[in-house]
């Protein structure tokens, strides 16, 4: 979906596919039939935009064979969808039955990440429609933070300096610019906006900057206004921002709170909780599951869980969601003289981890609720004066 800045700039709005996850171009492929090209209809869109997740098979496989590149860009054509953002964040294996810690290998120290990110970057100069020139990826920030060393450091920071040789070259040759984005995330090295200042001055170009997920950003309390400001002064770019709600609980002391906490409490994923001390100091555990043992977390303020709830939908009382937090960065984002990032991607992928009442029974039921989510960011947008755009 694209819509008109007041500036006259195009904005683009997107969902992860992520939400499907194939590991091989087959599966893509499948993904556009079978869920992308209904969600488009659903919302009554001519083209719908989509943020494409390529497993480490499926990128090999497009980077590796022209033939299959050009197939995936007829499909997409074909089927009323545009791509100008891939989700280069996990690596693979994200359908599997237990991701957890699996999702942050390898990291940005393993020559393994550099080299997928950069297929992934030639993938997309082959993907933008026509009348585009600029794409983005997310990725991994750096790496999981206690398996970081300062040789991994330095290792991080040459493969992104090369990283960035290569998105100069990439452009010279295809006439497309690919900027990629740290996507900070709680327990990662760069767990928020803040922590991404020192690595990505330090590399200092501008193809390479910052996703703000406004999951992670809640899940951290981190300020939207006082975060996207800080990376404005230090001239970090908004590479792209997903779109995302966490969980939030107002007062974890409650039985009733931990009762309907703990049903959030799945086996897939990670769900790293935080809390703002008394002290203002920021204290977390990595799982939700480990935040309600005990008192692993001081429960006398809010608890937030990095748990991507859908955006149109909250969970029911006594949690909530954290909409709000996504509705400020939006408006900082783009609600502004200029928008700050002009790549926008819904990404809930945690649809079938939600407590089983509350799962879709279907493709169907997903395609609605994924159609309900876009059409909650479209609303915003216009309300915050972009036009939609056919």
């Amino acid at each position: 979906m694209r819509f008109r800045h007041p500036d006259g700039t195009t904005v683009h709005l997107a969902y992860c596919t992520n939400v499907h996850p194939a590991e091989t171009l087959d599966g893509v492929l499948a993904q556009l039939r079978d869920h992308c090209e209904p969600v488009r209809r659903r919302l009554g869109r001519d083209r719908l935009g989509i943020g494409l997740w390529l497993a480490k098979d499926a990128a090999h496989a497009l980077d590796t064979d022209p033939a299959a590149l050009r197939g995936l860009r007829a499909a997409l054509d074909r089927r009323g969808l545009e791509v100008v953002t891939l989700n280069g964040f996990p690596y693979e294996g994200f359908g599997a039955e237990q991701v957890k810690y699996r999702v942050y290998r390898p990291d940005w120290a393993d020559p393994e990440r550099l080299e997928h990110t950069t297929a992934l970057a030639r993938v997309l100069t082959g993907l933008l429609p026509d009348d585009l020139t600029e794409g983005s990826v997310s990725t991994l920030p750096l790496g999981w933070r206690t398996t970081w060393t300062d040789d991994r450091a330095d290792a991080a920071h040459a493969a992104l300096l090369t990283l960035a040789e290569r998105l100069d070259a990439l452009a010279d040759l295809t006439g497309r610019s690919v900027r990629v984005g740290l996507e900070p995330e709680p327990g990662c090295i760069v767990e928020t906006t803040g922590d991404a200042l020192a690595p990505l001055t330090a590399v200092g170009h501008p193809r390479i900057g910052v996703c703000v997920d406004t999951c992670h950003l809640a899940t951290s309390f981190e300020d939207p206004h006082t975060a996207l400001d800080a990376l404005a002064a230090a001239r970090v770019p908004v590479v792209k921002s997903q779109l995302s709600a966490a969980l939030h609980a107002e007062h974890p002391r409650l039985p009733a709170v931990r009762e309907a906490l703990a049903a959030f409490d799945e086996p897939r994923f990670l769900h790293q909780t935080r809390t703002v001390g008394d002290t203002g100091r920021l204290h977390g555990t990595d799982d939700l599951g480990q935040a309600l043992t005990g008192d692993a977390l001081p429960d006398t303020s809010p608890w937030r869980a990095h748990f991507h709830v859908p955006l149109h939908a909250a969970p029911a009382a006594p949690l909530t969601s954290t909409l709000p937090v996504l509705k400020d960065a939006l408006t900082r984002l783009v609600g502004g003289p200029h928008p700050l990032t002009r790549h926008l991607e819904v990404e809930t992928y945690t649809w079938q981890a939600l407590p089983p009442a509350l799962r879709p029974r279907g493709r169907a039921q997903l395609a609605d609720g994924i159609a309900a989510e876009l059409a909650l960011a479209r609303d915003l947008l216009t309300d915050l004066g972009l036009k939609e755009l056919p």
